[in-house]
């Protein structure tokens, strides 16, 4: 079951004309909400999002905080499985095709859950691999636009040679991942670069570091320089759906000794500590 401009209905069934902005100019916003055990994880930071890039390429929000709670709460209890991903897409609406913002017309609100799958166990144990690119996206990465082809592009271009994500470096230092935050472990000091218009701020990288934090985890967060991605002990990568995951290959060198390593598995475990303890209700978080 998926929600669509104010009706729920088997996907089958969902349409969007063709003059949709979306579809002509991939002129929209979307966000992806994680659920374990049939709980949005982090709800009112990923509503905060939404709103950031709502605001960015300037649509008006079509929901309060209120009015979202209750359209994923029913989508969720709609679909199966406990643990399962909401993807929320706004355009800015229907249209006859001129680039400048059309006026009076509602946006198009589509959300879909998807099953939640986590990295598995194995690959977890042996760490995945990824190659580097150069970053060549526009400069508005904060904005979580339906506009993804670089971000494609440059995933695509691990895919090909058996990669599962693409560390991209910009003017010599990195920014993030084609569709994820990367960390690097330092000198035995956690590096996350900071939040700007060059990356997308992750909700797993803000927990990642507010778990840091709260554990005397040595980190800091700077520009972080393609020499110490190339010869860090450790790296991460983090997103709503692959939580987090250790980079053991970097184009097709070993990352430290090769394998997962410590900081890896202190945090993993802080994760999914306090994933459990949010599921049960006994946090703030919404």
């Amino acid at each position: 079951m998926i929600y669509l401009n104010g009706d729920f209905m088997p996907i089958e069934e969902a349409r969007i004309p063709v003059l949709d902005r979306g579809f002509i100019f991939g002129d929209g916003v979307y966000e992806v909400i994680p659920v374990y055990s049939r709980r949005p994880f982090r709800l009112a930071e990923h509503l905060r999002r939404l709103q950031h890039s709502l605001d960015g390429i300037r649509i008006t929000n079509p929901h309060t905080d209120a009015e979202w709670d209750d359209l994923l709460a029913r989508l969720i209890a709609g679909n199966e499985g406990d643990d399962q991903y909401l993807y929320l897409h706004i355009t800015r609406g229907v249209a006859k095709r001129d680039h400048a913002f059309p006026k009076g017309v509602a946006p198009t609100v589509f959300i879909m859950s998807n099953p939640l799958l986590t990295p598995p166990k194995e690959l977890l144990a042996s760490g995945v691999a990824a190659i580097t690119a150069s970053d060549n996206r526009w400069l508005r990465c904060d904005i979580k636009a339906i506009s993804l082809l670089p971000n494609v592009l440059l995933r695509q271009m691990a895919v090909d040679v058996g990669a599962v994500e693409t560390v991209l470096l910009r003017d010599g230092f990195m920014t993030e991942g084609a569709a994820s935050n990367i960390f690097v472990m330092k000198d035995g000091i956690l590096l996350a670069p900071p939040k700007n218009h060059l990356m997308l701020p992750g909700i797993t990288y803000d927990v990642v570091l507010e778990l840091a934090a709260a554990h005397d985890i040595p980190c800091e967060v700077r520009e972080i320089s393609e020499y110490e991605v190339r010869t860090a002990q450790e790296l991460l990568l983090t997103s709503s759906t692959k939580e987090i995951m250790p980079i053991t290959r970097l184009d097709g060198k070993p990352v430290g000794d090769g394998s997962p390593g410590r900081m890896f598995a202190q945090l993993y475990q802080l994760y999914q500590n306090y994933k459990v303890t949010v599921m049960r209700g006994n946090t703030t978080d919404s």
